[in-house]
């Protein structure tokens, strides 16, 4: 499995190819060596990043594939629903799903997500607004938010932590 790693805004991004397909993506705290991309998939990546990044790019479009059960299959599909700059808290995601007495099991999905960014976790907040629940850490999560805010044009959101 081709593995690169990826300087972003956010920190040094480890992204996985597998079969053709992305598996993971997901920013690290420690430093590590960046390193070029040397497949197709993998260059297609880093290139949908850095135009992420740039705030030119609001959908992805990467032949991504992650290992989990039909559940959490079925949560990163209605995640990927989720249009740029915007979100949705836990209840609005079970409720999108006909599964209004499965947030604690869909909030657990979305922490299963090995596809940061590309799969938008990141865009599901706390019914009172705050920000919950980001295995990159919630300061990324604000980051993140924040950036699709300017992108469109928002300004500065208030998020609580």
């Amino acid at each position: 499995m081709p593995t690169i790693y990826y300087k972003t805004p956010v920190g040094i991004a480890r992204i996985t190819e597998e079969d053709g397909f992305i598996s993971s993506i997901s920013i690290r705290d420690e430093e590590y060596e960046i390193t070029p991309p040397d497949t197709e998939v993998l260059k297609t990546a880093v290139a949908q990043l850095d135009e992420y990044f740039a705030g030119k790019r609001k959908v992805f479009d990467l032949p991504i594939r992650q290992a989990g059960s039909d559940f959490q299959q079925s949560v990163w599909e209605q995640l990927l629903k989720i249009e740029y700059g915007k979100t949705i808290s836990y209840l609005q995601q079970s409720k999108l799903m006909n599964n209004p007495l499965g947030i604690r099991a869909i909030a657990s999905a979305n922490g299963r997500n090995n596809l940061w960014i590309v799969v938008p976790c990141h865009r599901v907040i706390g019914s009172n607004g705050s920000l919950t629940g980001y295995a990159g850490g919630l300061w990324r999560k604000k980051w993140l938010l924040e950036h699709e805010a300017r992108v469109m044009g928002v300004g500065q959101t208030t998020l609580a932590f």
